[in-house]
């Protein structure tokens, strides 16, 4: 199928833009390649306190016999999703030897909850706790002890963060290894409907937590469509993955026998392998667009708004929001998985999941299918399922039809034409709009703003009764710089309530939602943000504001000439957010990712 002509423009238009910030990079990869490419420059004594403690290992790994793996793990089992990764180092240490080769725990990062921390002081942490897990993952593979890395991570920042790392050990290859999500617990209307209640007051804290604990209930990935979930779809569609290994559940024999497929792969893919596949040539300018164009069809998580030109940074590869606005004005809606509809990730996959939207997207000419992935067919690989036949591993074409067309369809009748993320601007600066989680007929919001500087503000002037009309709710100083972005999707209930009395509203904040982004519309990660100067520092009480998707406009109707910034509130203190005051200091604009560590290196 002929590319279609839009992802074509953008693709060459990202690859001229980016030519020079990517040959750097190139040029660092080769560099490292030759200098730590092989073990053989280790000094004795540094390969000796390197296989000290590998038993069973000591003499493959001294004499060089075959690769040795690396595994990064962000394991802890407070976070259900990365609980199973506890028993995954040993069992990888077998499949290793099975082809010749080692592996060893080169290093854990930390992983933490935003649903754990959301509402909390602990959030001011989560943007930046990617690149700390970037560092992480530098400081693990610093060793250069390893001829592959294994990066066992799934949730919000914790990808990203593993990716950004690994990109600067580029010249090795590299497998993502999920470990799945739960089972499927309470309906996620019934879910919304008691937060609602909550929010009104028409519910007990013990209800709440009866239901939350029926939708969080076991290990595994939480299973609605939020960003972790999205996270394992842009692997998949960046070739990141052995196909198919996003969302098969875990302790299942199919869960392990894609386990040790990754390892196998892994292995193969080495330098001293017959398949040499590093990492930086894996994810170039066409495998950022994939990843991009996966999450635009299936409606993924906003945070990818600001992770995406983040992890692409790494690679060299320049990417912004107007790029994701062009590619989401063709890239059809191919999937409603809660929060934009009704089943979880566990329905959507039954229903033919990710192999059916990558067919869909490359018989459309919709994804580049001539990108370099870790998996030998190519991206044509990711349009296959795989199962257990005959106690053998196999692929299988993905079904010709939607098992589910509520929440699955093809490209010749999808939910909506375009992708639904949009870029919104005006005198207000840049923002994200989720539109796909959003009615149609809400997409234009015109009121009177009611500005707050803490989520917590809101949500006092809602129990008093003070948000009961048409009102854009402003949300300022939540930004990189002024508190480190935090989600806010503490407000989605509340919001949710006023729009369901038949009040128009909406927000507008330059911190974050997340991808549990719900129906209320929303312009997020507003750049410049206040501090600093930004538009919204200026706006007050009153003042009208004009928010429309289908124009992309994000302005207020007054005129703020002379108007001096609002004070910022002084930087929280206590839950560690002290030792991030460097992080929000030096912190770029969500736009570009967010980050201090990227912006300081000079990427």
């Amino acid at each position: 199928m002929t590319l279609h002509p839009t992802l074509a423009r953008v693709t060459d238009r990202i690859i001229e833009k980016s030519k020079a910030s990517r040959q750097r990079y190139l040029d660092l990869m080769a560099r490292e390649g030759d200098r730590h490419g092989d073990r053989e420059f280790l000094s004795c004594s540094n390969l000796a306190h390197g296989f000290a403690a590998a038993l069973e290992d000591k003499t493959a790994i001294s004499t060089g016999r075959g690769p040795n793996l690396g595994i990064v793990t962000a394991y802890n089992d407070m976070l259900s999703a990365h609980q199973p990764y506890g028993r995954y180092p040993e069992a990888m240490k077998l499949y290793a030897r099975e082809v010749g080769a080692t592996a060893q725990v080169a290093g854990g990062v930390p992983a933490m909850c935003d649903g754990v921390t959301q509402g909390q002081d602990g959030m001011e942490l989560s943007l930046f706790s990617r690149d700390a897990i970037a560092l992480g993952t530098a400081v693990a593979l610093s060793h250069a002890m390893f001829d592959g890395m294994a990066l066992l991570g799934i949730c919000d920042k914790i990808v990203p963060g593993l990716l950004i790392g690994a990109l600067r050990f580029g010249h090795l290859p590299a497998v993502f290894v999920p470990g799945g999500p739960m089972p499927s617990g309470l309906p996620n209307k019934e879910k919304q409907k008691v937060r609602q209640l909550y929010a009104e007051g028409k519910a007990t804290r013990a209800d709440l937590l009866e239901s939350e604990s029926k939708s969080y209930h076991s290990p595994g990935t939480c299973t609605f469509y939020g960003t972790a979930n999205s996270n394992q779809m842009m692997m998949e569609l960046m070739g990141l993955h052995v196909p198919g290994a996003s969302f098969i559940p875990p302790n299942t024999p199919l869960r392990s026998a894609l386990t040790r497929e990754a390892v196998h792969r892994l292995a193969a893919i080495g330098r001293k392998g017959t398949d040499h596949r590093p990492l930086c040539q894996v994810v170039d300018e066409k495998a950022i667009i994939n990843a991009a164009v996966g999450l635009l069809a299936t409606g993924g998580s906003t945070n990818h708004a600001i992770h995406l030109p983040a992890m692409a940074r790494a690679a060299g590869v320049l990417l912004d929001w107007q790029d994701l606005d062009e590619l989401s004005s063709v890239v059809p809606l191919l999937a409603r998985v809660y929060p934009n509809g009704a089943g979880d990730v566990n329905h959507f996959h039954a229903a033919g999941g990710i192999a059916y939207v990558t067919r869909e997207l490359l018989d459309a000419g919709l994804i580049h299918g001539d990108t370099l992935t870790i998996a030998a067919g190519g991206m044509a690989a990711y349009a296959t399922e795989p199962t257990i036949l005959e106690d053998r591993l196999v692929w299988q074409p993905a079904p010709a039809e939607s098992g589910d067309d509520s929440m699955l369809r093809p490209v010749a009748a999808p939910f909506q034409p375009d992708g639904g993320m949009r870029l919104v601007q005006g005198n207000l600066g840049r923002a994200t709009f989720k539109t796909s989680a959003v009615d149609r007929e809400r997409w234009t919001i015109e009121a009177p703003a009611r500005v707050f500087d803490t989520q917590e503000a809101v949500t006092a002037a809602f129990k008093a009764g003070e948000l009961d009309r048409d009102v854009i709710v402003v949300v300022r100083f939540q930004g990189p710089r002024a508190n480190g972005m935090p989600e806010l999707h503490k407000l989605t209930p509340a919001l949710g309530v006023l729009q369901d009395r038949g009040f128009k509203v909406a927000l507008v904040t330059d911190g974050r939602m997340s991808g549990a982004s719900g129906k209320v519309p929303a312009a997020i990660h507003v750049t410049p943000e206040a501090l600093g100067g930004g538009p919204l520092a200026q706006v007050r009480d009153g003042d009208v504001i004009r928010l429309c998707a289908h124009q992309g406009t994000l302005e207020v109707l007054t005129d703020l000439a002379g108007r001096a910034p609002a004070e910022a509130p002084p930087a929280g203190e206590g839950m560690g957010r002290e030792l991030f005051a460097m992080f929000r200091h030096h912190a770029d604009s969500a736009e570009c990712g967010g980050s201090a560590m990227l912006a300081l290196g000079g990427l």
